[in-house]
């Protein structure tokens, strides 16, 4: 067996890639943090028998996406609600009982993937936004794979194939049909100029303002007129400023409600929330990703799950005078 010191050096400073790469073929980050794992331990126990004819990165890959491949089979895709069925446009309509049990997907801190990750400055945000995690989803999982080692990750088809297994004939074949089921599925990326740092941290700030203070109006001006809501678990959804507005102005917002702090997920602007819970404590209750187009917000995901919040580095309950 090697030692500890002599893998870590090799090994270790590709776990955040690792993680992203995981975390596009699973749409999971609980899981994606599983399989990585995973993938260390089988390396460390073959790590002898590795005799270099690739690189260690390389030979990572193959395990980390093999062992996806494998989980694959046995797990179903996870969608988000626009990915399920028709919005509504009348925020008055009766809400689907959550559900709980859907293995729905999920969002990814940024912090998690490290910023020297090499997937992320082949691919751009677009490696991780939301729209085409979700967009990947819908794809075979063998698809899926050959998809991101070619498209984002920038491996070369002769590379594929060693990492999978098959010819290039086979990668090409299934680059094409992976491509064309994307095509089908519409853009996954924003054509629109997105605000700049400085204009995206105030624009965060005034969301979350006017969030915690329950004030409609005010969230009103931040919103495009075509603005998306949806909140898994729970399977409806909105669209349009109407009814996203009048959704949370009767149903979501009240001054003292929420804890709310800023941070990123998909490399997107998101919240972290905590509810009141009485007693003077806040209890965690999800993270919402704000997809953001011509300077205002295009589409709020609220994935409403107590157990993201430690995942981006929350505790799962704060008090009244706790200061993030």
């Amino acid at each position: 067996m090697p030692s500890d010191v002599e893998f870590s050096v090799l090994a270790e400073p590709y776990r955040p890639e690792l993680l992203a790469h995981c975390y596009r073929l699973l749409g999971s980050i609980h899981d994606a943090e599983d399989l990585v794992q995973e993938t260390y331990l089988r390396a460390w126990r073959a790590f002898d028998g590795f005799e270099g004819r690739s690189s260690v990165r390389r030979w990572l890959y193959k395990i980390a996406t093999m062992a996806c491949l494998t989980a694959l089979e046995t797990r179903s895709r996870r969608p988000l609600p626009s990915g399920l069925g028709a919005p509504s446009e009348d925020h008055r309509v009766a809400v689907a009982p959550r559900e709980p049990s859907m293995p729905w997907l999920q969002p990814a801190p940024d912090a998690l993937f490290g910023a020297g990750d090499p997937a992320t400055i082949v691919a751009g945000r677009a490696g991780v936004r939301l729209a085409f995690i979700a967009a990947l989803q819908l794809l075979p999982a063998r698809q899926r794979a050959v998809l991101t080692l070619r498209d984002v990750l920038a491996f070369r088809t002769a590379e594929v194939a060693q990492l999978l297994d098959t010819t290039a004939a086979a990668v090409d074949s299934a680059l094409r049909r992976a491509r064309a089921h994307l095509a089908e599925a519409g853009p996954v990326e924003d054509e629109l100029v997105e605000p700049d740092e400085e204009a995206e941290r105030n624009l965060l700030d005034s969301y979350v303002d006017a969030f915690t203070r329950a004030d409609p109006g005010a969230l009103a001006n931040l919103l495009r007129a075509d603005v998306e809501l949806e909140m898994p678990p729970t399977p409806t959804w909105f669209t349009g400023q109407r009814a996203v507005v009048g959704f949370l102005a009767t149903r979501v917002l009240r001054r003292g409600l929420w804890r709310a702090t800023p941070t990123r997920a998909n490399g997107q602007p998101a919240i972290v929330f905590h509810k009141h819970a009485g007693d003077g404590r806040y209890e965690a209750y999800g993270v919402q990703v704000l997809t953001l187009t011509g300077g205002r917000i295009a589409r709020i995901t609220a994935f409403n799950d107590p157990s993201l919040v430690p995942v981006f580095g929350r505790a799962t309950a704060i008090g009244t005078r706790d200061v993030d």
